[in-house]
Parts: C-alpha cells; structure tokens; sequence
C-alpha cells in the first residue's frame, strides 16, 4: 500500500528513456528493453564471449547480456550504474541475464558467482562495487550462492576506461589473488563483470581461480564492447 502511495507521488521513470515506468516494469521499461542490443549468447554455444577466451583459458560457458556501443543506450545505462551510483539498473540487468541464463543455461550448473573485486580502496571512494548488485540478482535468479571473499584485488589500480589493450594487460598481471581457497576444490565458479573489452581483467581473475584443484570457470557480463 505504501508502495503504491510513493509510486503516485514521487513516479518512478525508466533508467534509459526517463519515461514512466507501468505498475509492473521495474528500473528499465519494456520498450527500452526490446530496443537494447542484445548478444542472443545463449543460443550461440560457440558465442563471441567464448571465442574471445580461446588458448587463454578453458571456459564451461561464456556470454553478455547486451553490447555495449559508444554513446549508445548500454553505454548510458552502465555510466549510470557505474558513476551515479544506480545500483537498480545492475539489479534489474542480473534478473533479465538471469532469466536467460535460467532457460538456457548448461546442465552443469555453477556452485558459486564470484563478481570481479574492485580494491578496497577504490571500493571506498566509489562506495560500492559496480557488479555487486549485478551478481546479487544472478545469485538470487539461478539459486547460486555469492562468494566475495576468496578472489580479492590485491594492487591498486586507476581506471582502465581509456587505456590501450596492451596498457590494460600489463595492468591486471600480478592484481589478483586468492584468499582461504583449500575449502573450494572441484568447483565450478560463475565470473561475473560489467563490460568486457579485451577480456583481460577477466582472464586474470580466472587464472587465479584455475590454480585451485579441480576448479571449472564459466563468465557472464552484463554487456560487450563491440
């Protein structure tokens, strides 16, 4: 009731177009959502995500939600997310990946979602980490636990938006690390990322996740750049 009465007041409008929202769309309407670029990575086993990882690291599954172009909707949506702190758009972006995932994914399903870590300090300057809430949707979407505590950040780096893709991978190498890992052998971990570029990031917390016996890695990102 309360709800509905906050809802007349003060309206709630989509985080892309700004127009209002209906009673049963949440953060992004659903025309905003039909005209958002999406991969179709579900039902492509052999995606661009996957392809990316070739001789780099071996993947159960790879995909994005969205691509991510410059100035485009995507771009605006996870600017938002990312700099404006509106964690209801990674919300609303993990329960629609979700959801596909939820149809569509493989059989062997993850036993933990690990989104990448930002550094404690960036994590305090920012006030939160941009994928977490992205994650916690996914989590709460597929039933799969959130495990924040065994792949941290152990070097502090500045933004890698506008580095060259040779500059983001001398960046990453030696970031990463693993903390209390003896309990996790045998596991199948889900990365989860806002946007994937060169995959280099990635690619690093997932060689850091594969020095752990028996560990599978699978990827998914709310958008690629294309």
């Amino acid at each position: 009731m309360l709800s509905h009465f906050i809802r007349l007041f003060y309206p709630e409008t989509c985080a892309s177009c700004q127009a209002l929202l209906l009673h049963q769309e949440f953060v992004i309407c659903t025309r905003c959502r039909h005209d958002l670029p999406q991969t179709l990575h579900h039902l492509q086993k052999d995606n661009e995500v996957v392809r990316k990882f070739y001789g780099r690291i071996p993947l159960v599954y790879g995909g994005a939600l969205l691509y991510f172009h410059k100035k485009g909707a995507v771009q605006e949506l996870i600017h938002h997310l990312k700099y404006k702190g509106q964690e209801t758009i990674g919300t609303a972006i993990g329960h629609w990946h979700g959801a596909v995932l939820q149809r569509n994914f493989p059989s062997l399903y993850p036993d933990f979602i690990i989104p990448v870590p930002l550094h404690p300090r960036k994590q305090r300057q920012r006030g939160f980490n941009q994928v977490d809430s992205y994650a916690d949707a996914l989590a709460e979407r597929l039933g799969i636990p959130c495990l924040r505590t065994l792949l941290v950040r152990q070097l502090y780096s500045k933004t890698q938006t506008k580095k060259s893709i040779v500059g983001r991978s001398e960046v990453v190498h030696e970031i990463f690390g693993l903390r209390n890992a003896e309990g996790f052998h045998h596991n199948h971990f889900l990365l989860v990322d806002d946007v994937i570029t060169t995959g280099s990031t990635l690619e690093a917390c997932a060689r850091e996740l594969l020095k752990i016996p028996g560990a599978k890695i699978s990827i998914v990102c709310m958008a690629m750049s294309q």
